[in-house]
């Protein structure tokens, strides 16, 4: 299927440019856009990589990404029946999704790689996208989004009242899109074409089998390493420091004034002065609409804040603790990125060129103008529906028109509050299929574009029922 969009993309964009005369625009935005894969995209995804796939190394080496996968078996059981259920792989996901919902999208990518080429070890038709992978694929383009932080970030700037309100529908507009999306792989895994793709595929015979025997007792490979990797006198208190610390941490940015008036006190005790009144000075300080929100949506966002340099931290401490060099496994896995975006650049360059000449021939206008008529009947917003359309290409272009729908309507208006919701109920869809899959090699996708754009419709259908139930 990726041959035939590619080939589709390009093909109309060239027509739809001889056409209109702007066939020079065409081809000079194709270059640009394979400049752009290079740079900055290709630079930073290997700057981040590099980072991320070092700490990975850490975790793997220590057993904790084990630990991981043995404390949520159930529900990747269900979700990844195909993958043993101590693999390495399981590990790896765990910590996709939880970057993805904590919104960590510089760490959602590299530990998605990561786990993408843990699957392709179990998969023993080479090119040919596995059922584990195109769940995969479904979970990241459809992910459950606690704090959308880019979106309430361009509300706060065009000086919004409340920007924080889309907090709760848009965890509402996700949850649906991952179900919908998750349902969705499942019953398209089921059907005879997809099936037909699998079981026609030549079988990798140089490699492990995907059904080669592993062990299933995940809790026994955890004691091995306990006894491979002994602890380091009095490591269990650091931990207990370490997370001691965290919920401290979490606790004051959560509930500021808890911090405010311990802090006021021992203020006061220091300096025996009446700790009210030090208080007050500073709630002062405090932004008056952090106290506009519930408890449960700033627990939320100090999670967030917290997650990114805390994981950083994580990851080495934890290691280092078993005894384990941390450098020296961080450099090797960090090694590892530069063999991914050799794999990945060809098809990013290609994927992006494709997209880049299709929208500078108007193709997003094309496919507005079609889906004009129905989105019309089923009470759909018309300024929405570019957004729509140009999202699971260009997350660019669908933040300028995001900007622009926030300008144009202003920062409190229902129109813009939508497009705000549903900008983070999908994923580029093509960005990441060409990223994920490319970095393994596969170029039969399967089942996995037609769930991905089956999100990328849920999304701002959700995002506008929610809208109006609980906004008005």
């Amino acid at each position: 299927m990726l041959n035939y969009i590619w080939l589709g993309l390009i093909g109309v964009a060239v027509l739809m440019g001889g056409f209109q005369g702007n066939i020079g625009d065409v081809g000079q935005s194709g270059i640009d856009y394979a400049i752009k894969a290079v740079y900055p995209i290709g630079t930073t995804l290997l700057a981040v990589m590099t980072l991320w796939l070092g700490l990975m190394r850490l975790a793997e080496k220590a057993g904790l990404v084990h630990r991981l996968g043995l404390a949520l078996r159930p529900i990747l059981r269900w979700l990844f029946p195909e993958v043993p259920p101590d693999h390495p792989a399981l590990g790896a996901i765990v910590l996709n999704v939880s970057a993805n919902i904590l919104g960590l999208n510089n760490a959602a990518t590299p530990l998605g790689l990561r786990a993408m080429n843990e699957l392709d070890q179990l998969n023993d038709k080479p090119g040919v996208a596995t059922n584990a992978m195109c769940m995969l694929l479904a979970i990241n383009t459809s992910s459950i989004t606690l704090i959308p932080v880019t979106a309430i970030a361009f509300l706060a700037a065009a000086h919004g009242k409340s920007p924080t309100v889309i907090i709760g529908t848009s965890l509402a507009a996700t949850a649906i899109t991952q179900c919908c999306a998750i349902c969705a792989c499942k019953l398209l895994e089921r059907t005879a074409w997809s099936r037909r793709q699998w079981e026609n595929a030549p079988v990798r015979t140089s490699a492990a089998s995907a059904s080669a025997p592993a062990s299933d007792d995940i809790a026994a490979r955890a004691v091995a390493t306990d006894a491979a990797l002994p602890w380091v006198k009095g490591a269990r208190w650091m931990l207990a420091s370490f997370a001691g610390v965290f919920v401290g941490m979490l606790i004051g940015l959560t509930f500021p004034q808890v911090s405010h008036a311990l802090g006021a006190q021992f203020d006061a005790l220091l300096h025996l002065t009446r700790w009210r009144e030090i208080a007050d000075e500073n709630f002062a300080g405090v932004p008056p609409d952090f106290y506009q929100q519930a408890w449960i949506w700033r627990l939320v966002g100090s999670l967030s804040m917290l997650m990114l340099p805390w994981l950083i931290l994580l990851f080495p401490l934890y290691a280092a603790l078993r005894r384990i060099a941390v450098y020296d496994e961080f450099v090797e896995g960090a090694r590892e990125s530069l063999q991914v975006l050799r794999r990945i650049l060809p098809y990013l360059v290609g994927m992006l060129a494709a997209v880049g000449m299709f929208s500078a021939a108007g193709g997003m206008h094309l496919i507005t103008w079609i889906l004009h008529p129905l989105t019309d009947l089923v009470g759909f917003p018309s300024q929405l529906v570019p957004m729509a359309v140009i999202r699971p290409f260009s997350s660019a272009a669908a933040q300028g028109l995001l900007i622009d729908l926030i300008r144009t309507n202003g920062p409190d208006n229902i129109i813009a509050l939508t497009a705000a919701t549903f900008y983070g109920c999908s994923e580029t869809t093509f960005y990441v299929i060409a990223v994920y899959f490319g970095s393994v090699g596969i170029r039969k996708s399967r089942h996995a574009i037609p769930v991905g754009l089956i999100a990328d419709t849920i999304g701002p259908i959700a995002a506008v029922v929610i809208c109006r139930a609980m906004l008005g």
